[in-house]
């Protein structure tokens, strides 16, 4: 989510499709759609037996080991780095600790494909947040009309005109608005104060895990959370899929394909996710799917093309996505 240089290299690895099955970027860059795509199973899964605030608490803390030993391995990290830990602070909770509450509690009262469907939406909420507090970047009548028919798809799954009777619960829409309301500000303030930092993107993200880490701990009520030993399946979901990898091997994997692909690849990944959250959705959990939940996401990822095909390279290659 930190605005990382790297050349761009579509064209020449691209070009042939011997090269482009040989090469690991591409490999990460599908594995990487599809743990994050997985994420919202594994909230769902976890839900049903810890709280939304004890889920990130394990998110957190089993996606800050790899991170953090892969932060180790590369000598990432300095002690002096901490003179910027306001900004770590503050990157904590738009980024880590309010985003992920607001899925996870999204998640809980929501059916795991919808969620992930409107996940899709982050880069929406996003440049609306980039507009109204940056105003560096004046929108294109191809961005607007990309920002509403996005928006289109979110009130298309909210159904907010069904009233009582609406299959969808209002709240945990709003929820996961929040939560991308909440990333889409951490842009805006990684963007203006953390992309002149002489830091790499991992030592970024190791410490902003880091002190969200202490910070979850601190309001994290503890009793009850070792009752999801009782059902190894989410057990294993927060652990291995949430945390380990749906977390902390995420951020490496993002970073190499940003190092291989270059940053502007790498936001396509975006598109990735909402499609795999639906097929487990409905093939895993065996969850319902409507004719115009299947429009609305078209809407929300056509809006996202259209936003993000219609703003300069430049600036499209300095937005890059967090994880689910």
């Amino acid at each position: 989510m930190y605005r990382i240089r790297a050349r761009s290299t579509i064209g020449a690895s691209s070009s042939h499709p011997m090269v482009f099955a040989m090469n690991p970027a591409y490999l990460a860059f599908a594995l990487l759609g599809l743990i994050w795509g997985s994420n919202f199973l594994f909230m769902k899964w976890a839900s049903l037996w810890i709280t939304p605030a004890q889920i990130v608490f394990l998110r957190v803390l089993f996606g800050f080991l790899p991170l953090l030993v892969y932060a180790f391995a590369t000598k990432a990290l300095a002690w002096k780095q901490l003179r910027h830990a306001h900004h770590f602070v503050v990157m904590s909770l738009l980024a880590t600790s309010v985003y992920y509450y607001a899925f996870a509690k999204g998640a809980s009262l929501l059916l795991s494909s919808v969620a992930g469907m409107l996940s899709g939406a982050i880069p929406l909420f996003s440049f609306v947040c980039a507009w109204a507090l940056l105003r560096a970047e004046r929108p294109s009548l191809r961005m607007m009309i990309g920002v509403v028919c996005g928006f289109v798809g979110v009130l298309m799954i909210a159904r907010p005109w069904n009233g009582a009777v609406a299959s969808v619960d209002l709240s945990g829409v709003a929820y996961m608005a929040a939560g991308s309301l909440s990333v889409g500000c951490s842009f805006v303030y990684a963007r203006r104060f953390l992309s002149k930092l002489d830091m790499s993107p991992v030592a970024l993200s190791t410490w902003q895990i880091g002190f969200a880490l202490l910070t979850i701990a601190c309001v994290t009520p503890f009793n009850g959370m070792t009752q999801i030993a009782h059902d190894a399946r989410a057990a294993v979901g927060i652990v291995l899929g949430l945390g380990l990898l749906g977390t902390g091997v995420a951020y490496i994997l993002y970073y190499f394909i940003v190092q291989r692909l270059g940053a502007l690849a790498a936001s396509s990944v975006t598109y990735i996710p909402p499609v795999i959250a639906l097929g487990i959705g409905v093939l895993v959990a065996h969850e319902p799917i409507h004719p115009l939940d299947l429009l609305a996401m078209t809407c929300i990822l056509g809006g996202v093309f259209l936003l993000q095909s219609g703003r300069s390279p430049q600036k499209t290659a300095t937005v890059a996505r967090r994880p689910a």
